[in-house]
């Protein structure tokens, strides 16, 4: 199949697999995206949102030494010698009020109470954790050595002026927004949230609210690859079901190419010259790729409309959700300008042996019980592999597969 620098192919010709190793359907989807316009939004709205430009420190941060632990401020070579035996005996000249700077020094021979988070007095260079002493009135028996800036948080230690914190394409978080707010930022610059198109088709499919009659089923597909969208960042937007029309889905391919930023159309794609998806989008514009070598979710369909990314599904759930997590995230975060995928993975063992498609990557659904993993086993088609399932296993092409208490890495849903 051509590739994004080449001519679309010949829609006439019909539309054979051609498969690519997924690293290279990526590069395609990611080469072919576009980022989505910018916006300038309150942080608190923030969570999950793309940065479109850097979060740079403009000061020092917290900008003055304060004590990370309740105890007394106090000059370490007032207690080099200190044990719980011969305690050093300090005299108190008061408290350090949050919030506000003491008036006072400590000098030889003295020290002051500080809480956590109050500001370091003039004169002291460590903090002895209160544990570590004893009150009798205004003395103070010290029972521990302090090393120099023990238990002291220095001006800069969170961030240095000038100091980059997130890099344009951070993807935020909560607990990104808390550093926001502690730098002082409550407005960021985002990319928009990409619209994303997304079509059924199916002469099968009826409605998830509708009674199936024999040969129907339930459409699914649509919910599942709205809530992921929705989980990644993207606005979705439901086209309807497609009944296998070629006219109806040209119109309303094009359609969602004029509305959207990206289109995802389930269903409709096979291994054979009929694949009315591959031929449509071919007719509008340029298929990239017509099969990926994974299993399941090798008749995947990359292509482009009007400068519109368009990404024809497999219409199984299962293999669906597969294409969702390996492809279809790049494509979302690419038109976030996102730079990289975050997955969150976990390294554990295999609870059974477990053999590979040979030819293609395999990958395989896994339920984590305990510390192994156990292959969630059935057909694409089945939905009680995505409910009964956390996440995937990858076994290379080439690869036999897994032994039982063999080390995998588990990417989780």
């Amino acid at each position: 199949m051509s590739k994004p620098e080449e001519s679309g192919p010949d829609a006439s010709s019909g539309y054979y697999f051609d498969v690519v190793p997924i690293e290279e359907a990526v590069r395609i989807v990611r080469s072919i995206s576009h980022q989505t316009g910018t916006e300038t939004i309150p942080i608190d709205d923030g969570d999950g949102r793309t940065l479109s430009e850097p979060v740079i420190a403009l000061t020092d941060i917290p900008g003055f030494e304060r004590s990370w632990r309740d105890g007394y401020a106090v000059i370490t070579g007032d207690i080099q010698s200190a044990s719980e035996s011969s305690p050093k005996n300090l005299s108190c000249l008061g408290s350090v009020r949050m919030g506000t700077p003491s008036d006072l020094t400590v000098t030889p021979g003295t020290c002051m109470y500080i809480p956590t988070g109050g500001q370091i007095p003039a004169g002291a260079d460590a903090v002895v954790m209160v544990e570590y002493t004893e009150r009798i009135g205004d003395t103070i028996l010290i029972k521990k050595p302090a090393l120099v800036g023990e238990n002291i948080i220095r001006r800069d230690e969170d961030f240095k002026a000038s100091d980059l914190i997130y890099p344009v394409g951070w993807i935020l978080r909560p607990q990104d927004i808390g550093v926001l707010a502690s730098i002082g930022k409550t407005q960021i610059t985002v990319r928009k949230k990409p619209v994303i198109g997304i079509i059924s088709t199916g002469t099968e499919l009826v409605p998830a609210e509708a009674v199936p009659r024999p040969g129907e089923v339930r459409e699914v597909n649509s919910y599942l690859i709205t809530v992921f969208s929705r989980r990644q960042g993207a606005v979705p937007v439901r086209y309807g079901i497609i009944r296998d029309n070629p006219d109806e889905l040209r119109e309303t391919l094009s359609r969602a190419a004029r509305e959207c930023d990206a289109v995802v159309v389930s269903g409709g794609s096979s291994k054979d010259r009929n694949d009315i998806t591959a031929r449509i989008i071919g007719e509008l514009g340029e298929v990239y790729v017509h099969g990926i070598s994974i299993a399941p979710g090798k008749p995947t369909i990359i292509g482009k409309i009007q400068n519109v990314p368009v990404i024809g599904l497999p219409g199984h759930p299962a293999s669906t959700f597969m294409v969702l997590s390996l492809v279809v995230i790049h494509l979302l975060q690419a038109l976030k300008g996102s730079p990289c995928q975050k997955t969150y993975k976990q390294k554990i063992r295999m609870a059974t042996s477990v053999q590979s498609e040979q030819g293609r990557e395999h990958y395989l659904r896994v339920r984590i019980e305990g510390d192994c993993a156990t292959p969630v086993l059935g057909k694409s088609g089945l939905m009680n592999t995505l409910a009964w399932s956390d996440g995937i296993i990858r076994i290379p092409a080439g690869d036999e597969g897994y032994e039982a208490g063999d080390e995998v890495e588990v990417m989780l849903w």
